[in-house]
């Protein structure tokens, strides 16, 4: 089976994605196997919140529209181009994905397939629908397929190599247990913004977007910020207003009601919104519902800072202050060449 194959198979996918939305999903008479696959799909995103309370209607919907715009000839072939395929000795390689935002193992299976190795998936519980409604999407568009797909539920074995996600402390074990093979193990990460107060209305309503897009779950969201001494927090916090109805969420409001009380029994100095906490803190993983915040004197402390701490962080937003930032509002937005943890996944699985 030939890589142009796959790539025509999930450009298909991309096309059935394209469907979807959360105001309206309209049926194309012009994408391939709708009449098995429509309506189904519409069914298992309107229950995803039920397998999963933070699997909301809205968040679901962005994810499947991501992958509707990453899933192109164009940006297929964009990516692709930068490597060399020829020499390549197929493998089977073992997938253990996390589950804290939709689909978020699902590059790695893309990578996996379009390089030409086999797949053996071991889904998160809190994500155990999305992805194998996909694979069959896929399978059904190229049967052969199914020779390259396998889902497990219990022991992963007879695999040649691993890509694994989960906390620092599942990182340990995966890493004592996978010693052997050949293995990308993703530890967490967060991610930050600097700014510097000259920043408009608009970047900060986008960052809004990078702290709550899937209720701050992901490893792309911002959940620190650093600010220069007597920064206004008044810009801020008119960014953070339109993002209000996170508040609604029941997990989420829960969340933030705990966190605000343990905050406050410990006596911590806040600002609060009535739906997100703000508190000056030198770590960079905030609870739900929160932001840290640091102060500097000196954007070069910044710069140093986060070079030196360069294995905890996945995104830096800025408006062009630090090296290698990206623009407010794109942290849920990436490419496919946007690689978790700054690994290039492709060049790990050509080179295998």
């Amino acid at each position: 089976m030939s890589q142009n194959d796959k790539k025509i198979a999930f450009i298909e996918l991309g096309e059935f994605l394209r469907q979807f939305s959360a105001t309206n999903s309209v049926k194309s008479k012009n994408v391939l196997h709708n009449d098995l696959f429509f309506d189904d799909f519409i069914s298992l995103i309107n229950l995803s919140q039920s397998h999963n309370g933070w699997y909301t209607n809205e968040n679901v919907h962005f994810s499947i529209n991501s992958w509707a715009e990453a899933l192109t000839q164009e940006n297929l072939d964009k990516w692709l181009s930068n490597y060399n395929f020829t020499k390549f000795n197929p493998k089977t390689i073992a997938l253990i994905l996390a589950g804290n935002i939709p689909l978020v193992g699902f590059h790695d299976f893309l990578s996996v397939l379009i390089s030409g190795h086999k797949v053996l998936i071991k889904t998160s519980s809190n994500d155990q629908h999305l992805l194998p409604f996909l694979a069959k999407y896929l399978i059904v568009v190229e049967p052969e397929l199914n020779n390259y797909i396998t889902f497990v539920e219990g022991k992963l074995e007879n695999f040649d190599a691993v890509i694994a996600t989960g906390s620092d402390n599942t990182a340990r074990y995966f890493e004592y247990y996978f010693k052997d093979k050949p293995s990308i193990i993703r530890k967490n990460r967060n991610s930050v913004a600097v700014l510097d107060g000259s920043e408009s209305k608009d970047q900060m309503i986008a960052l809004g977007e990078d702290i709550f897009r899937y209720f701050g779950l992901g490893c792309r969201n911002v959940s620190k910020i650093f600010i220069p001494k007597n920064y206004n927090f008044d810009l801020f916090f008119n960014g953070m207003f339109p993002y209000q109805v996170v508040i609604k969420y029941e997990k989420y409001a829960n969340n933030y009601d705990y966190n605000k009380a343990v905050f406050l029994m410990s006596n911590f100095n806040l600002l609060d919104n009535e739906f997100l906490i703000i508190k000056e803190d030198s770590s960079y993983s905030s609870p739900i519902s929160s932001v840290f915040y640091e102060f500097y004197d000196d954007i070069n402390d910044i710069k140093n800072r986060l070079e030196t701490d360069k294995d905890k962080i996945q995104c830096i937003v800025s408006n062009n202050l630090v090296e290698n930032s990206i623009s407010f509002g794109t942290t849920q937005k990436p490419k496919l060449w946007d690689y978790a943890d700054n690994v290039d996944t492709i060049d790990f699985l050509i080179h295998l």
